[in-house]
């Protein structure tokens, strides 16, 4: 069986690493392992999209495809009075984010769960999703994370997600374009680029 960071159970041994992050001026420490997305440190993208993303200090965020959990740690320390869902099909990203929370002091401001996009969240509403979405396993997972996130989030929320231009930036906008009926780029750097879409209010659509 082919080994993915999307796999649910990976197969590859364990190789644990530390790496430090500077991530919206704290510093953050990071255990990595095998089998999971960028074990080698932070990747640029997750880095771009972290430094642009705007949420407000008392949101309730969902970190999609959380990995190790860079995005939705950093998040977790920017809504002191909110709190962050992180998820991931990786049972081994999954164990890494929950020991990541503890490592930075912030478990009491997330909750880690494994999920099958979004399987485990039934009920469950959020002001903002956050996403550097698994490429690799195809545009249709990427397309439900859009179509599936909108119905998770409450009205006025937003979708974040980064995106290379190479990798698919102009048909990513397009799909949520046509999911929300809106899509803004707020940030670019080195070929990648942050996608912001809004899920208007009832009284506006």
């Amino acid at each position: 069986m082919t080994d993915h960071y999307y796999s649910r159970t990976p197969i590859a041994g364990s190789d644990k690493k530390i790496h430090e992050a500077v991530l919206r001026g704290r510093t953050l420490r990071f255990t990595t392992d095998s089998g999971v997305f960028s074990k080698t440190g932070v990747d640029y993208g997750s880095r771009v999209l972290i430094e642009t993303m705007e949420l407000p200090e008392d949101a309730s965020v969902l970190d999609v495809g959380c990995g190790y959990g860079p995005i939705g740690l950093a998040a977790a320390a920017v809504v002191p009075s909110g709190h962050v869902t992180m998820i991931d099909i990786n049972e081994r990203a999954v164990q890494l984010a929950r020991d990541n929370a503890a490592l930075n002091g912030l478990s009491e401001r997330v909750t880690v769960l494994q999920s099958d996009l979004f399987e485990a969240l039934e009920g469950r509403g959020f002001d903002a999703i956050l996403t550097n979405p698994p490429i690799r396993a195809g545009k249709p997972v990427v397309h439900r994370i859009f179509e599936e996130g909108y119905a998770l989030l409450k009205p006025g929320g937003s979708m974040w997600v980064v995106i290379q231009k190479k990798q698919g930036a102009p048909s990513a906008a397009a799909k949520l374009e046509e999911v929300f009926g809106n899509v803004r780029e707020l940030g670019k750097d080195k070929g990648y680029r942050i996608l912001r879409a809004v899920k208007e209010s009832q009284t506006n659509q």
